[in-house]
């Protein structure tokens, strides 16, 4: 029996989030022998090359109007905040913890979307707000009262991408998709690279290893990831897409702890599940349907 449209963007969409939390491992990987800004760059370079091959005639088509200034604003908006993300990884010490300071940046969209374009916040916005900020006050309790080197790079993260996310759905009204994200793609490999040429040191070679974990973050954990999201989307509603992509962080812990052994003292639990409680609430305009139809179906 053939699986309806939402059950194959309900399947896909999980499969995009698991693809998303191998490529926090990749990645981690492939930093062991590789500066984290080379890696960056090499890696979304790759990856927007390979999307620019179904891509290319909308890109040249692009590149006639002036729609590509303000692409290119967004890819350089883009560029900072991974470089964010990388070196929170790099100096970071806990995958799990990381990928939660990381996923705050959901809870940051709407407050963006007010401050950027004065559009109104949701109550559920301002409620999950103070309890993500207390998730990643318990995390800052950790080691003292402040945040270590790669919480600070995390939160960053969360920052420029919660903003990054509020102009792209903008500029995805006019732009499609698969080019808009190809372009940028191109600009974040491009930025890494040179940001990469100007401060570090790059090593003489790479081994077969490293060189397959490199492969590996730019062929799945990026272009497929991408492509396979934007296809899910297409095909599921905005609620299911909501409650299934908040998944990421906790796929992410779970291979932490699965492959580096990693364990969460009790105040790292806390706050990292205070930010999912605040994601969950964030979203709740998308999740109230569910539930309701949850208990529904209960009910009979």
């Amino acid at each position: 029996m053939p699986l309806s449209p939402a059950a194959r963007a309900d399947l896909l969409l999980l499969l995009v989030t698991l693809i998303a939390a191998a490529g926090w491992i990749f990645s981690k990987e492939a930093l062991l022998e590789m500066p984290p800004l080379l890696f960056i760059g090499v890696r979304f370079l790759l990856a927007g090359l390979i999307l620019l091959i179904p891509g290319y005639r909308g890109c040249l088509k692009l590149l006639q109007q002036r729609q590509i200034v303000p692409v290119l604003g967004l890819g350089v908006l883009m560029t900072g905040a991974l470089l964010c993300w990388i070196m929170g990884l790099y100096q970071g010490h806990h995958l799990g913890e990381g990928a939660f300071i990381t996923s705050m940046g959901v809870v940051l969209v709407p407050v963006m979307a007010w401050l950027v374009y004065r559009e109104r916040a949701q109550l559920s916005t301002w409620l999950s707000l103070p309890v993500a900020i207390a998730g990643l006050g318990l995390l800052s309790l950790e080691g003292g009262i402040s945040l270590a080197a790669g919480q600070f790079w995390f939160l960053g993260a969360a920052l420029l991408f919660s903003v990054h996310f509020v102009l792209v759905s903008r500029m995805a009204l006019v732009v499609p998709s698969l080019i808009l994200t190809a372009i940028q793609l191109l600009i974040v490999g491009v930025g890494g690279i040179a940001v990469s040429a100007w401060l570090e040191a790059w090593p003489d070679s790479l081994s077969p290893t490293t060189i397959s974990w490199l492969l590996a973050s730019a062929l799945i954990a990026t272009s497929l990831r991408f492509a396979l999201q934007t296809y899910a989307q297409s095909l599921a509603s905005a609620s299911h897409v909501a409650l299934i992509m908040t998944l990421e962080p906790v796929w992410a812990a779970l291979l932490g702890a699965i492959i580096y052994a990693e364990v969460m003292s009790p105040l790292q639990l806390g706050g990292c599940s205070l930010i999912f409680m605040a994601m969950l609430v964030s979203r709740w305009r998308w999740l109230k349907p569910l539930f309701r139809v949850s208990l529904l179906s209960a009910r009979r």
